[in-house]
């Protein structure tokens, strides 16, 4: 059982006309799913100006597509760690190594954890996009706060940022 501990922060919502308190979904352990949660009403999600609101079928779309993301990123990354596994078991020096087998065996090793680091990352992205639709705060720009774009979602399901913020972001 985790004992991450969470804090609220409020958020500007412009569709209520005031502010709202939103969880600090970043603090929450992802790896729970067995916890209870409230169902969404996939009309409250964020859209943005002149989308028309999720419907149950479209967030359940979004779901599957996430939860089979995460089979095959947990896949990966299994696959990936038995793979580093193995080149670690094997070593990388010893006596009598060709220096071309030794630079070989990094360069494989270093690739390897490449894949296993980029599995890891989708994997947490996949978790936690399911944790918030869970927390119904799915479709909000974790920058500044607005509506990141149903279409976005759609294509990416695990985005967090709205296009702006997310070429903002890219370009440091």
């Amino acid at each position: 059982m985790s004992t991450t501990k969470t804090t609220d922060s409020a958020v500007a919502d412009p569709s209520a006309g005031g502010t709202r308190v939103a969880p600090n979904v970043h603090a929450l352990p992802v790896e729970h799913a067995e916890r209870e949660t409230v169902p969404v009403d996939p009309a409250s999600l964020p859209v943005r100006a002149g989308e028309d609101p999720w419907t149950e079928e479209e967030l359940d779309e979004v779901r599957t597509t996430l939860a089979e993301d995460i089979t095959r990123f947990a896949e990966q990354l299994a696959t990936s760690n038995a793979e580093l596994h193995n080149l670690l078991r094997d070593g990388t020096e010893g006596a009598g190594r060709d220096p071309a087998d030794v630079g070989s065996a990094n360069f494989e090793r270093d690739a390897e954890m490449s894949l296993a680091n980029n599995a890891r990352e989708m994997l947490d992205q996949s978790q936690l996009a399911l944790r918030h639709i869970e927390l119904g705060v799915y479709g909000r720009c974790d920058n500044c706060g607005q509506p990141i774009g149903k279409g976005r979602l759609q294509a990416f399901p695990r985005a967090t940022l709205c296009v702006t913020c997310k070429q903002r972001e890219e370009r440091r």
